[in-house]
């Protein structure tokens, strides 16, 4: 019996993994419960298993998107020089792999507007990934107020955020994708001054 709970708790966690990462690739709408499970390896029958319905999924894989991002760019910022950790964020954030690759990046800049126009359980996963997210900013940011701290974080995310879009959005003029990376990097990096 323990060991069928642990495979439909692992089944459960790929699903989840395989709907983020074709929710942040395809976008919400574009994304069909079908076609998660057959990525995933598994029937379409299986699904009411583990999910009722697809806005839980979708919600589930928005939530675990964002704690992926939150884990990584942690991590990144505890392997970085004294005083580098929200730099070096930034630096990992804004480059050509992550705008070339958006089903294994950034969930705000992949569904935000089909995650607020979502509502219930998708929009709540999506507004919290946020506020996580402004945390953990927040804490690498020195300010001379936790509430200034926590302002510039809402802005660094928005630069951020805001930056990759622009990236992709050019993405067939590369000179102007670049310079769209560029100029939100040197945006950033002022934000910490």
């Amino acid at each position: 019996m323990r060991r069928s709970a642990e495979e439909k708790a692992e089944t459960r966690r790929q699903i989840v993994k395989t709907a983020g990462r074709m929710i942040r690739g395809k976008g919400l709408a574009e994304t069909g419960v079908a076609e998660v499970m057959a990525e995933a390896g598994l029937t379409h029958g299986g699904f009411y298993r583990h999910f009722a319905s697809k806005e839980d999924l979708a919600a589930a894989a928005v939530e675990e998107a964002f704690a992926s991002m939150r884990a990584h760019l942690k991590s990144l910022a505890e392997k970085a020089a004294p005083g580098q950790a929200m730099v070096a964020v930034i630096d990992a954030y804004l480059t050509k792999a992550h705008r070339d690759r958006p089903e294994h990046g950034c969930v705000m800049a992949s569904v935000g507007t089909e995650a607020y126009r979502a509502g219930g359980p998708v929009q709540t996963a999506y507004q919290t990934g946020i506020v996580r997210l402004a945390g953990l900013f927040a804490d690498l940011i020195t300010a001379p107020s936790r509430r200034e701290a926590e302002d510039r974080a809402q802005v660094m995310l928005s630069v951020l955020v805001g930056g990759l879009l622009l990236a992709r959005a050019l993405k067939h003029n590369p000179a102007e994708s670049q310079r769209a990376l560029a100029n939100a990097r040197t945006a950033a990096h002022a934000l910490l001054t």
